[in-house]
C-alpha cells in the first residue's frame, strides 16, 4: 500500500547516474577491483552498474560496492588468457539508499 513502511529494508532514495569511468588492466584469469570516485555515494548504499557501451569481451563486472564516502569498488572479471582493459566511458549506475542499516535477514 502507497505511503506505508514494512519492515523488510526500505529505500528512502534511489537515483539513476552515469559517471565516465576509465579503468585499467584486469591480469589474465583473474578478479580485481578497482576504486572510482563517485561524488554523494554513501557507506550502505546499494549500486547496480554496467557500461553503457559494448563491454570488452572477456570482461565482466563481478561485484559493485561502495568502500567509504564517494567510494566506489567495481570488480573486473577477466576470464582470457591475457590481459584486458575494461571498456572507458559511461557507466550506468542505479543506487538505492536503505532507509535503515543494517537490513532485516527477510523481508515481513
Amino acid at each position: 500500500m502507497p505511503g506505508t513502511l514494512s519492515s523488510g529494508g526500505n529505500i528512502v532514495y534511489a537515483w539513476l547516474i552515469t559517471p565516465a569511468l576509465t579503468p585499467v588492466s584486469v591480469a589474465a584469469n583473474t578478479t580485481a577491483e578497482q576504486s572510482f570516485t563517485v561524488p554523494g555515494l554513501q557507506v550502505n548504499d546499494n549500486v547496480n552498474c554496467y557500461a553503457l557501451a559494448l563491454q570488452t569481451a572477456g570482461i565482466g563486472i563481478s561485484n559493485v560496492r561502495v568502500s567509504a564516502a564517494n567510494t566506489l569498488q567495481i570488480g573486473f572479471s577477466n576470464s582470457t588468457a591475457g590481459a584486458l582493459v575494461p571498456i572507458a566511458g559511461m557507466y550506468y549506475m542505479c543506487i538505492c539508499r536503505p532507509l535503515d542499516w543494517p537490513l532485516p535477514p527477510n523481508a515481513a
